[in-house]
Protein backbone atom coordinates (compact mmCIF):
# COMPACT_ATOMS: atom_id res chain seq x y z
CA UNK A 1 0.00 0.00 0.00
CA UNK A 2 2.83 2.35 0.90
CA UNK A 3 4.66 1.43 -2.33
CA UNK A 4 1.67 2.30 -4.48
CA UNK A 5 1.42 5.67 -2.81
CA UNK A 6 5.07 6.35 -3.60
CA UNK A 7 4.55 5.50 -7.29
CA UNK A 8 1.47 7.72 -7.43
CA UNK A 9 3.35 10.65 -5.89
CA UNK A 10 6.20 10.25 -8.42
CA UNK A 11 3.72 10.13 -11.30
CA UNK A 12 1.96 13.31 -10.16
CA UNK A 13 5.29 15.09 -9.69
CA UNK A 14 6.50 14.19 -13.16
CA UNK A 15 3.20 15.36 -14.67
CA UNK A 16 3.42 18.72 -12.88
CA UNK A 17 7.05 19.21 -14.00
CA UNK A 18 6.17 18.48 -17.61
CA UNK A 19 3.36 21.06 -17.79
CA UNK A 20 5.61 24.20 -18.06
CA UNK A 21 7.79 22.49 -20.67
CA UNK A 22 4.79 21.63 -22.80
CA UNK A 23 3.35 25.12 -22.39
CA UNK A 24 6.66 26.68 -23.47
CA UNK A 25 6.87 24.42 -26.48
CA UNK A 26 3.36 25.39 -27.52
CA UNK A 27 4.12 29.14 -27.61
CA UNK A 28 4.61 30.52 -31.14
CA UNK A 29 8.16 31.55 -31.99
CA UNK A 30 8.86 34.87 -33.80
CA UNK A 31 9.57 34.39 -37.53
CA UNK A 32 13.16 34.66 -38.70
CA UNK A 33 13.53 37.11 -41.61
CA UNK A 34 16.48 37.03 -43.99
CA UNK A 35 18.24 40.42 -44.18
CA UNK A 36 17.35 42.51 -47.24
CA UNK A 37 20.34 42.63 -49.62
CA UNK A 38 21.74 46.05 -50.40
CA UNK A 39 20.51 47.46 -53.70
CA UNK A 40 21.06 50.62 -55.77
CA UNK A 41 18.82 51.99 -58.53
CA UNK A 42 19.31 54.86 -60.99
CA UNK A 43 16.39 56.77 -62.56
CA UNK A 44 15.97 57.59 -65.31
CA UNK A 45 18.41 55.18 -66.92
CA UNK A 46 19.06 57.51 -69.89
CA UNK A 47 19.34 61.31 -69.76
CA UNK A 48 20.68 64.23 -71.81
CA UNK A 49 23.77 66.16 -70.77
CA UNK A 50 22.64 68.86 -68.35
CA UNK A 51 19.94 66.67 -66.77
CA UNK A 52 20.13 64.78 -63.45
CA UNK A 53 20.16 61.16 -62.26
CA UNK A 54 18.38 60.13 -59.05
CA UNK A 55 20.15 57.42 -57.02
CA UNK A 56 18.18 55.35 -54.48
CA UNK A 57 19.66 52.78 -52.12
CA UNK A 58 18.13 50.35 -49.63
CA UNK A 59 19.21 47.39 -47.54
CA UNK A 60 22.24 49.19 -46.10
CA UNK A 61 23.03 49.82 -42.45
CA UNK A 62 22.36 53.26 -41.03
CA UNK A 63 25.37 55.46 -41.66
CA UNK A 64 27.79 56.41 -44.43
CA UNK A 65 27.66 54.80 -47.88
CA UNK A 66 30.36 55.50 -50.50
CA UNK A 67 29.34 55.96 -54.14
CA UNK A 68 31.98 55.33 -56.82
CA UNK A 69 31.34 56.45 -60.43
CA UNK A 70 33.04 54.80 -63.42
CA UNK A 71 32.62 56.61 -66.75
CA UNK A 72 33.34 55.15 -70.18
CA UNK A 73 32.99 56.95 -73.51
CA UNK A 74 34.65 60.10 -74.89
CA UNK A 75 33.40 63.61 -74.09
CA UNK A 76 31.18 65.14 -76.75
CA UNK A 77 33.23 66.90 -79.45
CA UNK A 78 32.68 68.77 -82.69
CA UNK A 79 33.05 66.39 -85.67
CA UNK A 80 36.10 66.62 -87.89
CA UNK A 81 35.68 67.49 -91.57
CA UNK A 82 36.00 70.47 -93.87
CA UNK A 83 33.99 73.51 -94.87
CA UNK A 84 34.08 75.49 -98.12
CA UNK A 85 34.63 79.23 -98.19
CA UNK A 86 32.75 81.64 -100.43
CA UNK A 87 35.70 81.72 -102.88
CA UNK A 88 35.54 77.94 -103.29
CA UNK A 89 38.59 77.06 -101.17
CA UNK A 90 38.28 74.40 -98.48
CA UNK A 91 39.23 74.80 -94.82
CA UNK A 92 40.02 71.72 -92.74
CA UNK A 93 38.29 71.29 -89.37
CA UNK A 94 39.74 69.27 -86.51
CA UNK A 95 37.75 67.65 -83.71
CA UNK A 96 37.43 70.14 -80.86
CA UNK A 97 36.17 69.06 -77.43
CA UNK A 98 33.61 71.41 -75.96
CA UNK A 99 34.50 73.23 -72.79
CA UNK A 100 32.91 71.31 -69.95
CA UNK A 101 31.97 72.78 -66.56
CA UNK A 102 33.81 71.59 -63.47
CA UNK A 103 33.85 67.80 -63.57
CA UNK A 104 31.29 65.96 -61.46
CA UNK A 105 32.88 63.89 -58.66
CA UNK A 106 33.72 60.25 -59.29
CA UNK A 107 33.61 59.41 -55.56
CA UNK A 108 31.26 60.84 -52.94
CA UNK A 109 29.40 59.73 -49.81
CA UNK A 110 25.75 59.67 -48.73
CA UNK A 111 24.08 58.86 -45.42
CA UNK A 112 21.61 56.00 -45.09
CA UNK A 113 18.76 56.52 -42.62
CA UNK A 114 17.75 54.16 -39.79
CA UNK A 115 15.96 51.96 -42.34
CA UNK A 116 19.14 51.66 -44.41
CA UNK A 117 17.76 53.82 -47.25
CA UNK A 118 19.05 56.93 -49.02
CA UNK A 119 18.17 59.13 -52.00
CA UNK A 120 20.54 61.53 -53.73
CA UNK A 121 21.01 63.20 -57.12
CA UNK A 122 23.95 63.32 -59.53
CA UNK A 123 24.43 65.74 -62.44
CA UNK A 124 26.95 64.40 -64.99
CA UNK A 125 29.29 66.78 -66.82
CA UNK A 126 30.21 64.50 -69.72
CA UNK A 127 28.54 62.00 -72.00
CA UNK A 128 29.04 58.25 -71.78
CA UNK A 129 28.13 55.21 -69.72
CA UNK A 130 28.07 55.92 -65.96
CA UNK A 131 28.30 52.95 -63.58
CA UNK A 132 27.42 53.86 -59.97
CA UNK A 133 28.62 51.48 -57.24
CA UNK A 134 27.39 51.87 -53.64
CA UNK A 135 29.76 50.36 -51.05
CA UNK A 136 29.35 49.94 -47.29
CA UNK A 137 31.59 47.36 -45.67
CA UNK A 138 30.84 44.04 -47.33
CA UNK A 139 27.59 45.33 -48.85
CA UNK A 140 27.82 46.49 -52.47
CA UNK A 141 25.56 47.02 -55.47
CA UNK A 142 25.83 48.79 -58.85
CA UNK A 143 23.50 50.50 -61.33
CA UNK A 144 24.11 52.04 -64.76
CA UNK A 145 22.97 55.26 -66.44
CA UNK A 146 23.60 56.55 -69.98
CA UNK A 147 24.30 60.24 -70.70
CA UNK A 148 23.58 61.43 -74.25
CA UNK A 149 24.68 64.77 -75.79
CA UNK A 150 22.51 67.80 -75.08
CA UNK A 151 19.73 68.54 -77.55
CA UNK A 152 20.99 70.45 -80.62
CA UNK A 153 18.28 73.11 -80.21
CA UNK A 154 19.91 74.39 -77.02
CA UNK A 155 22.74 76.76 -78.03
CA UNK A 156 25.50 77.41 -75.56
CA UNK A 157 25.45 73.86 -74.25
CA UNK A 158 27.76 70.98 -75.14
CA UNK A 159 26.28 69.24 -78.16
CA UNK A 160 24.42 72.39 -79.24
CA UNK A 161 25.33 74.63 -82.17
CA UNK A 162 28.65 73.76 -83.80
CA UNK A 163 31.42 76.40 -83.80
CA UNK A 164 31.53 78.48 -86.98
CA UNK A 165 34.73 78.12 -89.02
CA UNK A 166 35.55 79.87 -92.31
CA UNK A 167 34.26 82.99 -94.05
CA UNK A 168 30.70 84.19 -93.73
CA UNK A 169 28.88 84.57 -97.07
CA UNK A 170 26.39 87.08 -95.68
CA UNK A 171 28.57 90.14 -96.31
CA UNK A 172 29.55 89.19 -99.91
CA UNK A 173 25.90 88.63 -100.77
CA UNK A 174 24.91 92.00 -99.37
CA UNK A 175 27.78 93.75 -101.18
CA UNK A 176 26.96 92.03 -104.46
CA UNK A 177 23.32 93.02 -104.17
CA UNK A 178 24.26 96.65 -103.56
CA UNK A 179 26.58 96.75 -106.57
CA UNK A 180 23.94 95.19 -108.79
CA UNK A 181 21.41 97.81 -107.70
CA UNK A 182 23.85 100.66 -108.33
CA UNK A 183 24.65 99.27 -111.79
CA UNK A 184 20.97 99.13 -112.69
CA UNK A 185 20.54 102.77 -111.70
CA UNK A 186 23.52 103.83 -113.84
CA UNK A 187 22.14 101.95 -116.86
CA UNK A 188 18.77 103.63 -116.51
CA UNK A 189 20.38 107.07 -116.21
CA UNK A 190 22.51 106.40 -119.30
CA UNK A 191 19.48 105.34 -121.35
CA UNK A 192 17.56 108.39 -120.21
CA UNK A 193 20.45 110.66 -121.25
CA UNK A 194 20.61 109.11 -124.71
CA UNK A 195 16.90 109.56 -125.25
CA UNK A 196 17.07 113.20 -124.25
CA UNK A 197 19.98 113.81 -126.64
CA UNK A 198 18.18 112.04 -129.48
CA UNK A 199 15.07 114.13 -129.28
CA UNK A 200 16.94 117.39 -128.69
CA UNK A 201 15.64 117.77 -125.20
CA UNK A 202 17.72 120.22 -123.24
CA UNK A 203 19.83 121.35 -126.31
CA UNK A 204 19.89 124.83 -127.77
Amino acid sequence: MRLSRIFMALTVGLAVAAVPTAAGAAQPQPPVYAPTPASLTVTPTTIRLGETFTLRGEGFAAGTVTINVTITGNPNAAPAGSVRRSDGSAVAMTAVAYQQPQSAPTTFTVTANDDGEFTTTYRPTRTGRHVFTAVQGTEEDSATGIVLPARPDRPGRPGGNLPVTGDSIGMPLKLGGGLAGAGAVLVLLSLAGRRRGRFGIGSR
